[in-house]
């Protein structure tokens, strides 16, 4: 089984819990996924990345406990194929609209006669030839992840959630703030409105669904909403605040402080940053 799947599957006992890889370093995420994270998404549709980065990303991440969550750049049958030949086998789909474009997700991930994979027995997904009735087993390997991210695709939620292979839903709450007009404001109220909707809807049908948020205080709030796995911010973000914080903290030690006429009128420190974003 699809160990992804499988962490679906235990999700009643525990959240599984993710982050976003956008280093595109094979070192920072064998880091990252000795941190403590149950999956990690090696982004490639906002990140440097390209196949045989990918390549040794998965190399480097199978050294750890962290499952590897590959974001494909596009909906695109032929990158598709490739991704799952460099050794993918969880796949997230952006900006899924509709019916028609899970189906095509769906096919481009699978071989015949379920899909339209294109076959080759000497890939790194078959382990070079050595896996037994590869092309036979491969498909029930593959979990498909589709990303909603417009006010049309969540209207869609049923009609997409249908598609049988679709494993899992997922709703990008960046692209979505956007769409709905609310650039840049994740936690908008009419933004966190529709996908409490959304998780409610998915929580009818059975299907799991899963966000990302900026910092544990939000992403505890899309929890509480009822999605079903869930990731907070990014290597680049986590690490960008740390940086920020301890650089705001050291220039704070060495600015010259006046003496205030009353103690509490002293200003407090500044505080660590914070971002919405990832």
């Amino acid at each position: 089984m699809n160990p992804f799947k499988k962490l679906l599957d235990e999700r009643a006992r525990q959240t599984p819990v993710g982050t976003w890889v956008m280093s595109a370093s094979p070192i920072v995420v064998e880091a990252v996924g000795c941190a403590g994270f149950d999956w990690g998404v090696l982004d490639m549709e906002h990140t440097p990345l390209d196949l045989m980065d990918l390549v040794h990303m998965l190399q480097a991440v199978g050294n750890t406990a962290m499952l590897p969550v590959v974001r494909v750049p596009w909906n695109d049958t032929v990158l598709v194929k490739r991704v799952l030949d460099a050794g993918a086998a969880t796949l997230l789909f952006p900006f899924i609209q509709n019916g028609e474009e899970a189906a095509r997700a769906v096919a481009a991930a699978r071989y015949p006669p379920e899909g339209v994979r294109g076959m080759a027995g000497m890939s790194r997904s078959s382990r070079f030839g050595t896996t037994p009735d590869h092309f036979r087993t491969a498909n029930g390997r593959v979990c498909t992840l589709l990303q909603l991210e417009t006010r049309e695709a969540m209207a869609r939620l049923e009609e997409i959630a249908a598609v049988p292979g679709v494993d899992a839903l997922f709703v990008g709450p960046g692209d979505l703030s956007g769409t709905m007009g609310h650039v840049g404001q994740l936690t908008h109220p009419e933004v966190m409105a529709l996908m409490a909707d959304a998780a409610r809807r998915a929580n009818a049908l059975g299907k799991p669904i899963g966000t990302v948020g900026g910092n544990p205080e939000t992403v505890a709030q899309y929890r509480a909403m009822g999605y079903d796995y869930v990731a907070v911010a990014s290597d680049l973000g986590l690490l960008m605040r740390a940086a920020q914080a301890a650089a705001q903290a050291l220039r704070a030690i060495d600015a010259p402080v006046a003496a205030p006429a009353d103690a509490a009128a002293a200003a407090p420190a500044p505080a660590a940053p914070r971002h919405e974003g990832y």
